[in-house]
C-alpha cells in the first residue's frame, strides 16, 4: 500500500475571492502509478485548485499536500514537483536554452540536464531562439521542458496539449503514461475528452468548485452513460413493440433503423429470432468519456450555449 508521502492529498480545500467561492470543500487524492485526469467546465475551479497545490494561491480553508508536505516547504521544488500552469510564464527576450539554464541554476541542476529536456521535448532546432517568437505549440513544449527539468516524481500539467500538433499530442500521451508506469504521480487537466479517454486511468471532475466525480474512467462511463444498440431491420416497428418495456428507450432514426437503450444486444437478437424477424444490423455501442462528462457537468457549466 502506498503511503501518503507518495500522493497529492487535498482535504476540505476551499478558496474564496471576495463573495465568489471558487473552490468549496474539495477533497481528493492523486495516487502514484496512474494518470489522473482533472476535468471540469470553465470556471469550475481547476486552475485555482492547481495553484493552491503549488502554493501560488493560499487556501481560505483546508489544506493540500504533496509528498505529505505543503509545497512551500519543499526544499527543492523543481526536483520534487514538475509544474506546467502557464506556458507563457517566460521572459520573452530569453532563448529557450537560457530560460531553462536560469531555472536549473536555482537548484544546482547541471547543464547537461537542460540539453536532455530540450531534446526530449523536441526543442533542439529552436533552443537558441527567443521564446517570445514561439508558436503556441512551441511555448507548450518549453513549459513541459521546464516541468521535467528536475526529473520530479510528481507532475502537475494544466492543458499540456494545448496548441500541439498531432505528433506532439501523441508524444505527451505516451510520455505521461510512461511516467505513471514508473510510479510517478501525474495530475493532468485537459478539455479534450477523446485524448483524456486515451491517457487517463482515473478522473476527478469539478463543477462550480465542488467535486462531482472521483472514479476510474471505466466506472465513470458506466455510471453516467447508457449503452445503445443500433438496429436495422425491415420490421422495425414490430421489433420496437416487442422490445419496449420499462427502462427501455427506442429511438427511430430512419426507415428500418433505430437505436435502443436499456436492452442488451444479445437479448434483442434472441427476441428477433424467436419472432422470425430478420436483422440487417445489430451493433452495440458503449458510451464515451465525453458522454459521461457532459451528462455529469450539464448543470454546472458557467456559460451555456443554445442548441442549433
Amino acid at each position: 500500500m502506498r503511503s501518503v508521502d507518495d500522493m497529492i492529498v487535498a482535504e476540505n480545500l476551499s478558496k474564496s475571492f471576495g463573495a465568489k467561492h471558487a473552490v468549496q470543500d474539495v477533497s481528493f487524492t492523486v495516487q502514484p502509478g496512474r494518470v489522473t485526469g482533472f476535468l471540469g467546465p470553465n470556471g469550475a475551479g481547476k486552475s485555482t485548485t492547481m495553484r493552491m497545490i503549488v502554493g501560488l494561491d493560499r487556501p481560505t480553508s483546508g489544506r493540500v499536500t504533496v509528498d505529505g508536505r505543503d509545497y512551500r516547504r519543499l526544499r527543492s521544488p523543481l526536483t520534487e514537483v514538475g509544474v506546467l500552469l502557464d506556458a507563457k510564464a517566460v521572459h520573452t527576450g530569453r532563448s529557450a536554452q537560457n530560460h531553462l539554464r536560469a531555472m536549473a541554476a536555482t537548484h544546482g541542476i547541471p547543464r547537461r540536464r537542460v540539453d536532455e529536456v530540450i531534446e526530449i521535448t523536441g526543442l533542439s532546432s529552436v533552443a537558441r531562439k527567443r521564446a517570445g517568437g514561439f508558436s503556441l505549440g512551441m511555448g507548450q513544449r518549453l513549459g513541459i521542458a521546464a516541468a521535467l527539468l528536475g526529473d520530479p516524481k510528481t507532475l502537475i500539467l494544466d492543458e499540456p496539449v494545448n496548441g500541439l500538433d498531432p505528433e506532439g499530442v501523441l508524444w505527451v500521451r505516451r510520455f505521461v503514461r510512461h511516467a505513471a508506469s514508473e510510479g510517478k504521480t501525474v495530475l493532468l487537466s485537459s478539455h479534450l475528452m477523446s485524448e483524456m479517454a486515451l491517457t487517463a486511468d482515473h478522473i476527478i471532475v469539478l463543477g462550480r468548485g465542488k467535486v462531482l466525480a472521483d472514479a476510474s474512467v471505466d466506472d465513470l462511463v458506466r455510471q453516467w452513460t447508457r449503452a445503445t444498440v443500433r438496429i436495422r431491420t425491415p420490421r422495425a416497428l414490430e421489433l420496437a413493440e416487442l422490445v419496449a418495456r420499462d427502462g427501455v428507450t427506442v429511438t427511430h432514426l430512419a426507415d428500418g433503423l433505430m437505436d435502443v437503450e436499456g436492452a442488451a444486444a444479445q437479448d434483442i437478437g434472441d427476441l428477433a429470432l424467436a419472432h422470425g424477424i430478420a436483422l440487417h444490423e445489430l451493433t452495440p455501442t458503449s458510451g464515451t468519456l465525453e458522454d459521461a462528462y457532459l451528462g455529469l457537468t450539464g448543470d454546472d457549466v458557467e456559460y451555456k450555449t443554445k442548441d442549433i
